[in-house]
């Protein structure tokens, strides 16, 4: 005995083996699930060796290698650098007014003339780091980084007018 099958059915099975076909050969949108942030922006940095008098304002450097990158006079206006390596980086002239740099490495860095007014600092090592000039007016550090760039502190900034031992509270 022969089953039949309806025309229901047939259209059923249809409809399911095309949208089977095409979820498999049409590339489906990354942007169905929330990216991570140390890969929201990733594809539009563009980073390379010199990201030298670039608006990078706002932008999300979460948990980057940034090594020896030439950052010098760049606005990095609230910019995040979360856990990112930032050893001989140049911040020569750099605004970093607003910034989060929370657990990054700044190690052997230039931030000579560099603004970081009202920046959030914290738990970030600063070792052999050149601050001649850089403005730390309000921003917020640990005591014992306070200590350690104070130092350190000498010059003033060149766009703000305040001495580097003055802004950091010496």
């Amino acid at each position: 005995m022969a089953k039949s099958f309806s025309l229901s059915s047939c259209l059923k099975a249809f409809f399911l083996l095309v949208a089977l076909l095409l979820s498999v050969f049409i590339n489906v949108q990354e942007v169905w699930a929330k990216r991570p942030p140390e890969i929201r922006n990733q594809d539009d940095l563009n980073i390379s060796q010199d990201m030298h008098a670039q608006d990078l304002s706002g932008y999300e450097f979460v948990k980057y290698d940034l090594r020896g990158i030439n950052f010098a006079e760049s606005d990095l206006t609230g910019s995040v650098f979360n856990n990112s390596k930032l050893n001989g980086a140049n911040f020569h002239g750099a605004n970093l007014k607003d910034a989060l740099a929370y657990a990054s490495q700044f190690v052997d860095s230039d931030l000579t003339d560099a603004n970081f007014t009202n920046a959030l600092l914290m738990e970030s090592n600063f070792d052999n780091a050149l601050i001649d000039g850089a403005d730390f007016t309000d921003a917020v550090l640990s005591r014992i980084q306070q200590k350690q760039l104070c130092s350190m502190a000498s010059g003033t900034n060149s766009s703000t007018g305040i001495e580097t031992s003055y802004s950091l509270g010496c």
